[in-house]
């Protein structure tokens, strides 16, 4: 059996997992689609990129990440609806994206969460990556790596990745030496909101993967404020490195997190407990590529 891992080539995400499935499970891959036996569109918005010819020919496996329900629109149903006679089976990290797919297509779906991979994430000294990156041993730091503010206006708040729910838990942490630690792009939004309230902030727009391991190191506490995920990556990211970590209740976070960690962000602020931390990283560490990666080969397999 062969694999052949569509990528989007966005410098984002999906191009990351892309490379690690290749470096990780070359006995099972290929990099020629012309050689493959399954043709796993990672970046399924991509899928009109590929001749038609080798959709039918080949087994397809579409991965559903998450969907927004006020953005499904009528022309993304029809888009979907239209891709899916080429669809064998789809693959969703989480239940909630399947309950949604569900109502989609009779197509099979298979719940497969992220891989971790703890050689990427390794935990850093925290004295020492704050060092690095200029911050202050004293300060209270708070993360939050991903966009918030829609690409049109670069003004309006990307509503499925809550910033304005982060912005409101932020505010509500009443320390003298707070600050925010920001990553990621389009972060306009979540940057207006700190500056009015007078919370300082250092921000590392596109972070390489050196710097955002020690951004994770450097911090107290990281805030997932989404509405609507895949993951996200940052749970199993932020678990694994023990950072302590809070969340709302979205995409895989439940087989993630403690559930003591799991809230609406409109309660009062909360501070993880050292189990809890201890849960988490081993919850993410179930997930490890190295022995999580069979359950992508077992899915793979399943289709042919």
């Amino acid at each position: 059996m062969k694999v052949f891992c569509v990528a989007p080539k966005e410098n984002w995400i999906c191009d990351r997992i892309a490379q690690e499935w290749y470096e990780n499970c070359p006995e099972v891959s290929t990099k020629n689609i012309l050689e493959a036996d399954v043709v796993w569109l990672l970046a399924s918005w991509c899928w009109n990129q590929i001749s038609p010819d080798i959709l039918r020919n080949k087994k397809v496996i579409a991965t559903v990440h998450h969907i927004v329900p006020e953005k499904f629109n009528n022309q993304k149903q029809s888009e979907f609806l239209f891709r899916d006679q080429f669809i064998d089976l789809y693959h969703v990290p989480n239940r909630k994206t399947c309950e949604f797919v569900k109502k989609l297509t009779k197509k099979p779906i298979a719940i497969v969460g992220y891989w971790f991979n703890g050689d990427t994430w390794p935990i850093e000294n925290k004295e020492e990556c704050r060092r690095s990156l200029g911050l202050s041993q004293e300060d209270f730091i708070v993360g939050s790596f991903q966009r918030d503010t829609e690409g049109g206006d670069l003004k309006t708040p990307k509503l499925e990745k809550g910033p304005d729910l982060f912005c409101d838990y932020v505010e509500k942490i009443n320390i003298k030496n707070l600050h925010v630690l920001l990553g990621g792009w389009r972060r306009q939004y979540v940057i207006s909101r700190l500056k009015k309230s007078k919370i300082s902030f250092t921000y590392f727009e596109l972070a390489d993967l050196q710097k955002l391991r020690q951004m994770y190191c450097a911090l107290d506490l990281y805030v997932i404020s989404s509405r609507f995920e895949g993951g996200p990556q940052s749970a199993l990211e932020a678990a694994g490195m023990r950072v302590p970590v809070v969340s709302t209740d979205v995409g895989m976070v439940p087989d993630i997190l403690h559930p003591s960690c799991i809230f609406s962000l409109l309660d009062e602020s909360f501070y993880p407990s050292d189990d809890a931390v201890k849960f988490n990283f081993e919850q993410a560490s179930s997930f490890e590529i190295k022995s999580h990666k069979e359950n992508y080969i077992k899915m793979f397999r399943y289709v042919l």
